[in-house]
């Protein structure tokens, strides 16, 4: 597959923005996810000045890297999730890339209020259309558990901008099932996905290095392969987690992430 495979920065989540592309650069990775998420890895700050983007910018420069989406999730099932959403949708222009990764209830959101999150949903696309950027809603939470429950939700949302961001391993976390079961069905809504590992089962947080879990990545891919995906992937490690592993231990699994994929031929 000659699909981008990048490696997100949220895997880097304790640490700096220069641990995180060093990691994710040395492991091999060309492109990169970079964090923008309010209250959990700001590596790129909201509120970020154009000072701070070029630096931001010459530090990929320096790592060799290109940014393939941006993670701006917010609580869109709350104004002020609004508010930071469309400061994530501003910063895409300004880093050079149209795909913003995004959950209908933010990093923590699990139990969420439809209701609240589609009146947002809508004023959020627009905008985003309007900078022609992307929205990519994660298989997260419980109203976005599975693919299977997600498809209908973007189907009611009937934006041309808004599409999937499937997590292999969140449909296992947030719903219980495996994604070689689930993911077919979800390609033609899909912008991005997270390849994420996961050792646990429903409501087990336990995500390892691509490679060092349950998770049939071969199968996934060839999955993928057939039904003529063509987007982003990127790496996603989250590990057990806070407190995060030394950061030592978050380069090993990043290179062993990018070494399995390598196998089952992404790079």
């Amino acid at each position: 597959m000659n699909n981008i495979l990048a490696g997100h920065t949220n895997s880097y989540h304790t640490y700096s923005l220069d641990q995180a592309l060093q990691g994710i650069a040395n492991a091999g990775f060309k492109y990169v996810e970079l964090s923008a998420v309010r209250g959990w890895t700001e590596h790129v700050p909201l509120e970020a000045t154009d000072e701070q983007i070029a630096d931001i910018r010459a530090r990929l420069d320096r790592w060799g890297l290109r940014v393939s989406a941006l993670s701006g999730h917010s609580d869109l099932t709350t104004p002020e999730g609004l508010v930071d959403g469309k400061k994530a949708v501003d910063l895409c222009p300004r880093l050079g890339v149209n795909l913003m990764n995004t959950a209908v209830g933010g990093h923590a959101g699990k139990e969420e209020n439809k209701a609240a999150f589609l009146r947002h949903i809508f004023d959020l696309a627009d905008y985003a259309a309007r900078r022609n950027v992307f929205l990519a809603l994660e298989v997260h939470g419980d109203i976005m558990a599975t693919g299977a429950v997600s498809v209908p939700l973007i189907q009611e949302i009937n934006r041309a901008n808004v599409r999937i961001n499937y997590d292999t391993a969140n449909c296992v976390f947030y719903g219980g099932v495996q994604a070689v079961d689930d993911i077919r069905a979800v390609v033609p809504y899909l912008a991005h996905v997270h390849l994420k590992d996961t050792r646990g089962g429903k409501g087990v947080w336990d995500f390892p290095a691509v490679g060092e879990g349950h998770v049939d990545f071969a199968r996934i891919l060839q999955i993928l392969a057939e039904e003529g995906y063509t987007n982003p992937f990127s790496v996603e490690i989250e590990f057990s987690g806070e407190p995060w592993p030394p950061v030592e231990e978050v380069h090993r699994s990043m290179q062993v992430s990018y070494a399995t994929l390598k196998r089952l031929g992404l790079s």
